[in-house]
């Protein structure tokens, strides 16, 4: 049996209210829970995540880069990386769980049943579904504990600490966000930030450098490198990863696995590989880590400078 994978989806926009609460009674009711994305018809029917990403484009044109990579990489793991006996979280904004749940039917579409589950309440309904046995819970944080997204992957540490309410503010709250928001910056600035050191990664296939999908020879998805680059003056590929919570060690042993799929995978003859880690601060065992590694993995460190300030005061 395969192991088991843990999800996080919101059922609804949750500041349509009336919209949202009749959705998730008709998912507590049938089973079900739905993502929309009904521009692109019956996803179902697309073979590949580059013929995905090519409809979302061109359906979606005045999208940035980094939501059509977001939302391309969403679309597709709901229909080809969830499976049957794992776990969703059904989540009502950032603070409050509503449901959870076993998969017990992979993804479908159902353009009719998408309008039937929204009621006439609003304009846009969600056509693509998962079966999923419900047990209705009503959990409400103090703190944010979800991402605003519409469904991401946790792990199984942070889903068992998310039921017996152990999240920390630090686990999965603003600082996470920012962390997220960071890495888009980074692909959109990659130039500007890294003065002109790197270039994005162009893959042949059409998969996105932001969330690169590492996958074995059956197509199953095994990993994401964050933003997936080229060194412009080498030629090296650069494997970039944003150390969001991890300990230190950690990461920089996920560079160091990433980097020997890049070299088996896409690294042509001669070509060299690379890592990169940002990171807020540097500590002792990150420090000793890359001591082992200078030569082949580097760090640069973030900084987050935002503030709100009162205008000047009008003459």
């Amino acid at each position: 049996m395969d192991k088991t994978q843990y999800w996080v989806i919101s059922p609804y926009d949750s500041t349509k209210t009336e919209a949202f609460e009749r959705a998730w009674e008709y998912d507590l009711e049938n089973g079900t829970i739905a993502v929309g994305w009904m521009e692109l018809g019956d996803i179902s029917q697309i073979g590949s995540l580059p013929e995905l990403v090519e409809k979302y484009e061109a359906a979606n044109p005045m999208k940035t880069r980094s939501i059509r990579t977001k939302d391309c990489n969403n679309i597709w793991a709901f229909y080809h990386e969830i499976s049957e006996n794992d776990m969703i979280i059904a989540r009502r904004g950032t603070k409050r769980i509503i449901g959870i749940g076993r998969v017990n039917q992979k993804a479908f579409h159902n353009k009719k049943k998408g309008i039937e589950r929204v009621g006439g309440l609003d304009d846009r309904f969600y056509p693509n579904f998962i079966g999923v046995e419900w047990e209705q819970k009503d959990i409400l944080f103090k703190n944010i504990v979800f991402q605003p997204y519409t469904m991401w992957k946790i792990d199984e540490e942070r889903y068992a600490n998310i039921l017996k309410r152990e999240v920390t503010v630090t686990e999965d709250t603003t600082e996470a966000l920012l962390e997220s928001i960071l890495g888009d910056f980074i692909v959109t600035s990659l130039d500007s930030l890294l003065e002109g050191q790197y270039e994005l990664y162009d893959d042949p296939r059409g998969y996105p450098s932001r969330e690169y999908p590492l996958r074995t020879e059956d197509g199953a998805v095994i990993g994401r490198i964050d933003i997936l680059a080229k060194e412009t003056d080498t030629n090296s590929l650069v494997v970039i990863e944003l150390k969001r919570g991890r300990e230190s060690d950690t990461v920089v042993g996920q560079v160091l696995r990433y980097m020997g799929w890049v070299r088996d995978n896409l690294c042509e003859e001669g070509q060299d590989i690379k890592g990169l880690i940002i990171c807020k601060e540097m500590d002792q065992r990150l420090d000793h880590a890359l001591r082992m590694v200078e030569k082949k993995i580097k760090v640069k460190l973030y900084r987050f400078n935002f503030s709100l300030e009162n205008p000047p005061p009008s003459r």
